[in-house]
Protein backbone atom coordinates (compact mmCIF):
# COMPACT_ATOMS: atom_id res chain seq x y z
CA UNK A 1 0.00 0.00 0.00
CA UNK A 2 1.41 3.52 -0.86
CA UNK A 3 0.68 6.42 0.63
CA UNK A 4 -1.13 7.48 -2.66
CA UNK A 5 -3.43 5.25 -2.17
CA UNK A 6 -5.95 7.62 0.50
CA UNK A 7 -8.31 9.27 -1.43
CA UNK A 8 -6.69 12.81 -0.91
CA UNK A 9 -5.07 14.23 2.24
CA UNK A 10 -8.03 16.86 2.68
CA UNK A 11 -9.81 13.57 4.06
CA UNK A 12 -7.07 13.07 6.93
CA UNK A 13 -6.52 15.28 9.66
CA UNK A 14 -6.06 15.89 13.74
CA UNK A 15 -8.03 17.90 15.80
CA UNK A 16 -7.21 21.74 15.44
CA UNK A 17 -7.67 22.46 19.53
CA UNK A 18 -5.74 19.73 20.34
CA UNK A 19 -2.77 20.27 18.65
CA UNK A 20 -3.06 24.01 19.72
CA UNK A 21 -3.20 22.96 23.39
CA UNK A 22 -0.37 20.81 22.87
CA UNK A 23 1.79 23.72 20.81
CA UNK A 24 0.36 25.59 23.70
CA UNK A 25 2.08 23.29 26.47
CA UNK A 26 4.87 23.29 24.93
CA UNK A 27 5.83 26.95 24.04
CA UNK A 28 6.60 29.44 26.85
CA UNK A 29 3.50 32.12 27.63
CA UNK A 30 5.30 34.78 25.51
CA UNK A 31 5.16 33.15 22.17
CA UNK A 32 2.34 33.00 19.92
CA UNK A 33 1.96 30.23 16.99
CA UNK A 34 -0.06 31.57 13.75
CA UNK A 35 -2.70 29.52 12.64
CA UNK A 36 -1.50 28.49 9.48
CA UNK A 37 2.08 27.76 10.76
CA UNK A 38 -0.62 25.55 12.97
CA UNK A 39 -2.43 24.05 9.84
CA UNK A 40 1.17 23.22 8.32
CA UNK A 41 2.33 21.44 11.68
CA UNK A 42 -1.28 19.17 10.99
CA UNK A 43 -1.09 18.68 7.57
CA UNK A 44 3.14 17.73 8.16
CA UNK A 45 1.75 15.42 11.38
CA UNK A 46 -0.38 13.79 9.20
CA UNK A 47 1.72 12.76 6.54
CA UNK A 48 4.30 11.54 9.13
CA UNK A 49 1.62 9.44 10.17
CA UNK A 50 0.53 8.46 6.48
CA UNK A 51 3.87 7.67 5.89
CA UNK A 52 4.56 5.49 8.81
CA UNK A 53 1.73 3.84 9.00
CA UNK A 54 1.50 2.52 5.31
CA UNK A 55 5.43 1.24 6.14
CA UNK A 56 3.99 -0.46 9.14
CA UNK A 57 1.38 -1.83 6.93
CA UNK A 58 3.59 -3.33 4.36
CA UNK A 59 5.78 -4.69 6.80
CA UNK A 60 2.41 -6.82 8.07
CA UNK A 61 1.58 -7.64 4.92
CA UNK A 62 4.97 -9.29 4.09
CA UNK A 63 4.48 -11.71 7.52
CA UNK A 64 0.99 -12.39 6.14
CA UNK A 65 -0.79 -10.31 9.25
CA UNK A 66 -4.16 -8.67 9.04
CA UNK A 67 -3.27 -6.27 11.58
CA UNK A 68 -0.29 -3.78 12.57
CA UNK A 69 0.88 -4.42 15.74
CA UNK A 70 3.67 -1.70 17.46
CA UNK A 71 6.25 -4.19 16.46
CA UNK A 72 5.70 -3.19 12.84
CA UNK A 73 5.36 0.42 13.54
CA UNK A 74 9.16 0.02 14.96
CA UNK A 75 10.43 -1.66 12.35
CA UNK A 76 8.57 0.88 9.82
CA UNK A 77 10.45 4.22 11.93
CA UNK A 78 13.96 2.09 11.66
CA UNK A 79 13.38 1.64 7.59
CA UNK A 80 12.41 4.80 7.33
CA UNK A 81 15.45 6.32 9.13
CA UNK A 82 13.73 7.37 12.32
CA UNK A 83 16.05 5.41 14.68
CA UNK A 84 16.41 8.16 17.03
CA UNK A 85 12.47 7.97 17.94
CA UNK A 86 12.19 3.94 18.36
CA UNK A 87 13.42 3.93 22.22
CA UNK A 88 11.10 6.11 23.48
CA UNK A 89 8.09 4.51 21.16
CA UNK A 90 9.25 1.19 22.65
CA UNK A 91 8.99 2.27 26.18
CA UNK A 92 5.50 4.34 25.72
CA UNK A 93 4.36 0.84 24.38
CA UNK A 94 5.31 -1.11 27.34
CA UNK A 95 3.84 1.23 29.41
CA UNK A 96 0.60 1.04 28.01
CA UNK A 97 0.67 -2.76 27.77
CA UNK A 98 1.29 -2.31 31.66
CA UNK A 99 -1.75 0.24 32.13
CA UNK A 100 -3.92 -2.22 30.45
CA UNK A 101 -2.97 -4.82 32.15
CA UNK A 102 -3.43 -3.45 35.58
CA UNK A 103 -6.83 -1.73 34.64
CA UNK A 104 -9.41 -2.99 36.27
CA UNK A 105 -12.11 -5.39 34.45
CA UNK A 106 -15.50 -2.93 34.41
CA UNK A 107 -18.28 -5.36 35.90
CA UNK A 108 -21.55 -4.84 34.74
CA UNK A 109 -24.81 -3.61 36.83
CA UNK A 110 -25.71 -7.77 36.64
CA UNK A 111 -22.05 -8.71 38.39
CA UNK A 112 -22.02 -6.01 40.41
CA UNK A 113 -26.13 -6.83 42.23
CA UNK A 114 -24.43 -10.01 42.94
CA UNK A 115 -28.20 -11.77 42.96
CA UNK A 116 -29.12 -14.58 41.60
CA UNK A 117 -30.69 -14.78 37.75
CA UNK A 118 -33.78 -15.93 39.69
CA UNK A 119 -33.83 -13.43 42.27
CA UNK A 120 -33.66 -10.49 39.28
CA UNK A 121 -36.36 -12.17 37.70
CA UNK A 122 -38.63 -12.42 40.46
CA UNK A 123 -37.73 -8.29 41.19
CA UNK A 124 -38.63 -7.79 37.89
CA UNK A 125 -41.57 -9.40 37.64
CA UNK A 126 -42.84 -7.28 40.76
CA UNK A 127 -41.75 -3.84 39.27
CA UNK A 128 -43.68 -5.29 36.28
CA UNK A 129 -46.53 -5.67 39.01
CA UNK A 130 -46.56 -2.47 40.23
CA UNK A 131 -46.20 -0.60 37.32
CA UNK A 132 -49.51 -2.53 36.08
CA UNK A 133 -51.38 -2.03 39.03
CA UNK A 134 -50.67 1.28 39.38
CA UNK A 135 -51.70 1.89 34.95
CA UNK A 136 -54.66 0.07 36.30
CA UNK A 137 -55.77 2.77 39.06
CA UNK A 138 -55.36 5.26 36.26
CA UNK A 139 -59.09 4.04 34.94
CA UNK A 140 -57.25 2.43 31.74
CA UNK A 141 -58.44 -0.94 31.21
CA UNK A 142 -55.88 -3.63 30.57
CA UNK A 143 -55.73 -4.76 27.04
Amino acid sequence: MSDREFSSSDDLSLPKATVQKIIGEILSSDISFAKDARDLLIDCCVEFITLISSEANDIAEKEAKKTIASEHVVKALKDLGFEEYVEQIVEVAMEHKEHQKSREKKQTKLEQSGLSQEELLRQQEELFNGARAKFNQQGVPEP
